[in-house]
């Protein structure tokens, strides 16, 4: 039987930033797809993020993976069925399920964002 937070995995795909040299003898950055994984992604809802979003703060996620999803702080990824990018805003390393547990699930927090 799987876990609910399972059930409510969706397919996401990490944002690989890459710097290139551009015309003019600058940089620019472009993004390129990298690995696929699964993701529960939920909006935190609370009053107080509530309240810090009408004070201009961004909206904040939870969100929960499987424990070898290598997901890391400012890590930038795409939720593919609409296209939507999060930026990870917390480490995941903090939040991990132990290897001996029968539950595997590794959580960070996580904002909207629009890559550069």
């Amino acid at each position: 039987m799987s876990a609910l937070y399972e059930a409510m995995m969706v397919d996401c795909i990490i944002m690989n930033k890459i710097r290139v040299e551009d015309e003019l003898g600058g940089w620019k950055t472009t993004w390129e797809d990298g690995p696929t994984f699964k993701a529960a992604i939920l909006k935190d809802n609370t009053i107080e993020a509530r309240m810090a979003e009408k004070e201009g703060f961004k909206e904040v996620y939870t969100v929960t993976v499987n424990r070898e999803v290598p997901l890391e702080y400012h890590d930038a990824f795409r939720r593919a069925e609409d296209g939507q990018v999060f930026r990870v805003t917390s480490n995941i390393k903090d939040n991990k399920s132990p290897m001996f547990s029968g539950i595997n699930f590794g959580q960070c927090t996580a904002e909207r964002w629009i890559p550069e």
